[in-house]
């Protein structure tokens, strides 16, 4: 069985395989449009403990930025009188997109690295036990940052149009869990799964959060702002290789107690970000699992989508 995830994106699905990726996105008439690519093939450095974290990090947000950019366009698709129109319509929107990567990156620095920090470093000016001590410095600036990081997730939650990602978002646990049960994918099958799912990207970014508390604790307290801020940015690799091997090893031993134990607030914070997906939208997550199968040679993935 391949090890396989997801993404939900603009009226749709990306789901992602070994070999290859497909996003499955239905358009305004009610049609499936899909987007296949093979993926390129690591060499065996990069499938190393720590390092394929950070590949795996890194192909994500490449394959993901990809999956909204194909799903933008169908979901949103306008008439092009012309092949000159259809070329300007695509750099815009891909000049488009890079800037709102740049902007999404700098975003997330203030909010969730630069602020925490600045704001406990206004707290250690008036409590002596966060001013005096590493572990207590670093552990306010951590718990900082997780109460940032749960008021932004609650905040985007409240806006109407992330209700249909969301919903997506649930189809994409649902068709995974019906996979990985070996049944038939179905739509009737993949309702009687719960929309929640330990190998979320929800429950890792949680996780990377955790972790990060406890490997910024071994920076020093004595550090000024700047060294601080930069070397938060610096390690981010480091706890997201980190991130991914806890991730990895607690999906695998799911069935052990104290694992459940451990994933339950990922699966918590899931609530926030994932909602009760409608058969239409089931349809197209098996649609995206149905074409990455296909192109694995798995024939127990031929689906049936009425």
């Amino acid at each position: 069985m391949k090890n396989i995830g997801g993404q939900a994106v603009i009226e749709g699905v990306m789901m992602k395989s070994p070999l290859c990726w497909s996003v499955a996105v239905r358009d305004s008439e009610g049609k499936i449009s899909l987007k296949t690519e093979k993926t390129k093939k690591l060499s065996s450095f990069y499938r190393l403990p720590l390092i394929r974290g950070v590949i795996s990090l890194c192909q994500a947000l490449s394959i993901g930025i990809k999956a909204i950019e194909f799903s933008g366009s169908v979901a949103y698709k306008e008439n092009q009188d012309s092949e000159d129109e259809k070329h300007k319509s695509t750099v815009g929107a891909k000049i488009g997109m890079m800037i709102s990567i740049v902007v999404a990156i700098a975003f997330a620095i203030v909010i969730f690295k630069f602020l925490p920090l600045y704001l406990t470093t206004m707290i250690s000016q008036y409590v002596d036990s966060v001013s005096n001590n590493s572990l207590f410095f670093n552990f306010t600036d951590g718990l900082l940052r997780v109460s940032i990081f749960l008021l932004y997730v609650f905040c985007i939650g409240l806006w109407k149009e992330m209700k249909r990602v969301y919903q997506y978002h649930g189809a994409e646990h649902k068709v995974i869990y019906t996979y990985e049960s070996g049944e038939d994918l179905t739509v009737e099958n993949a309702k009687k799964y719960k929309p929640y799912h330990p190998r979320c990207g929800t429950s890792f970014l949680l996780l990377v959060m955790i972790i990060s508390i406890m490997v910024f604790m071994l920076i020093p307290q004595h550090w000024d702002f700047m060294s601080k801020l930069l070397s938060r940015i610096v390690l981010i690799p480091l706890i997201a290789g980190i991130s991914y091997e806890v991730l990895r090893f607690s999906a695998k031993k799911r069935d052990n107690p104290l694992i459940r134990l451990l994933i339950i607030p990922g699966l918590l914070l899931q609530r926030l970000t994932v909602r009760e997906p409608e058969d239409l939208q089931i349809e197209v997550a098996l649609a995206a699992l149905n074409e990455v199968l296909k192109i694995e040679g798995s024939e127990e993935g031929m689906v049936n989508v009425r």
